[in-house]
């Protein structure tokens, strides 16, 4: 199958705002109280549930995918950007990188306990979401768990410049019940939600949703 023309944008900017990325976006610890804790309860979930391992998808440098690992969690990281990884495997060469998308996992069915897409999907035009949240149920195992997190409104965002950067990604801001429905759709059953208002470094409202693969 042919890989969407999507992504060749996404990967080609993340390439070049990697370094500025690194520099401009804070670490898990530096997150807000709350983002903090949903990583948490997604981590006790998994943990819980067995040890399958769990893929960050979209892992960008790697740092939230260490934060799971820290919480004892079999974690890994999946990212278009073959800059993006390099920058992973350098800071964090006991975990496990991978370049791939969100489209085609690069992961066996029923393999995972657990997603993490956190601020990952956005770059996605709403049309492939169906294929990417079908993607996240073939490969979790009955019973495994998604951690989503990201921005939401209504709203298709065409920027030329990112972290300082010229840019060529376009980002699709939905509305939480859509991204809730689309996930029903895709066999998915969401178990929580939080809505996360505008405020300190974020300008726009966000949302974390988990959700669970049925044991059945």
């Amino acid at each position: 199958m042919p890989e969407p023309s999507f992504l060749n944008a996404v990967r080609e900017s993340y390439d070049t705002v990697a370094a500025d990325y690194l520099e401009r976006v804070p670490a898990p610890d530096a997150m807000d109280p709350l983002s903090r804790a949903m990583l948490a309860a997604f981590a006790e979930l998994v943990r819980t549930a067995g040890v399958r391992p769990v893929a960050d998808l979209g892992c960008g440098p790697g740092r939230v995918t260490a934060h799971l690992a820290g919480l004892g969690v079999s974690a890994f990281g999946v990212d278009l950007s073959p800059k993006m990884i390099a920058l992973a495997r350098r800071a964090y060469p006991d975990l496990r990188f991978t370049e791939g998308s969100m489209t085609a996992l690069p992961t066996g069915d029923d393999e995972l306990g657990g997603i993490l897409a956190w601020y990952s999907t956005h770059h996605t035009p709403p049309q492939w979401l169906p294929d990417v949240f079908a993607e996240f149920h073939r490969t979790l195992a009955p019973g495994g768990h998604l951690l989503w997190g990201d921005y939401v409104g209504d709203e298709h965002l065409q920027p030329t410049h990112g972290y300082g950067r010229p840019v060529t990604y376009e980002s699709y801001l939905l509305p939480l019940d859509r991204t809730v429905r689309l996930l029903e759709e895709a066999g998915l059953a969401v178990t929580a939600r939080l809505e996360l208002e505008p405020g300190g470094r974020a300008d726009r409202p966000r949302a974390c949703l988990l959700a669970r693969r049925p044991a059945n």
